[in-house]
């Protein structure tokens, strides 16, 4: 190619980038200021939908000192006893919430079917199951964490109620 059609062609080049960056940003909002408040809340309003995600909040070793966790397996590795679940962003439950809630029959909230999805060596998952509403959530945490480290004995103890 000869130079100066190189060079024709790299500044055309250089200027549908900058038209391309330039259309793509200037419609942008600007970043949010510090007046924005970034704290969670349980209640959210919605102005359009998305998944719920939820933060842990457990005790630590029975002392008034608490650890945040993004992850239940960071709290099963832990090996914490004691969460609650603190909803972070979102307005909708996902598929999955709905389907757990739906197995609760109304027996847990959201939360406390992520609060007891977080936990470990605690009832439900190393007890027996002994009443309706108890068999409700299990139901609803089998759905809700399928992952979970002591799923089976919470199957087992399903089975055994249902008999």
């Amino acid at each position: 190619m000869h130079p100066l059609r190189r060079t024709a062609a790299a500044a055309l080049c250089a200027a549908a980038l900058a038209v391309l960056v330039s259309g793509c940003t200037s419609g942008a909002e600007s970043e949010p200021d510090d007046s924005v408040d970034r704290t969670p809340s349980s209640e959210i309003a919605a102005s359009g939908t998305s998944p719920i995600v939820f933060a842990f909040v457990c005790d630590v070793d029975g002392s008034d000192r608490t650890e945040t966790y993004t992850t239940y397996s960071a709290v099963w590795q832990d090996e914490r006893t004691e969460c609650r679940a603190e909803r972070i962003t979102g307005t909708e439950a996902s598929a999955q919430q709905q389907a757990a809630l739906d197995a609760a029959a109304g027996e847990s909230t959201l939360e406390q079917l992520a609060s007891g999805c977080a936990v470990t060596g605690v009832s439900p998952w190393t007890s027996t199951i002994q009443s309706a509403s108890a068999a409700d959530t299990a139901a609803g945490l089998a759905l809700y964490c399928p992952g979970h480290p002591q799923m089976d004995h919470l199957q087992d103890a399903m089975a055994a109620y249902r008999g």
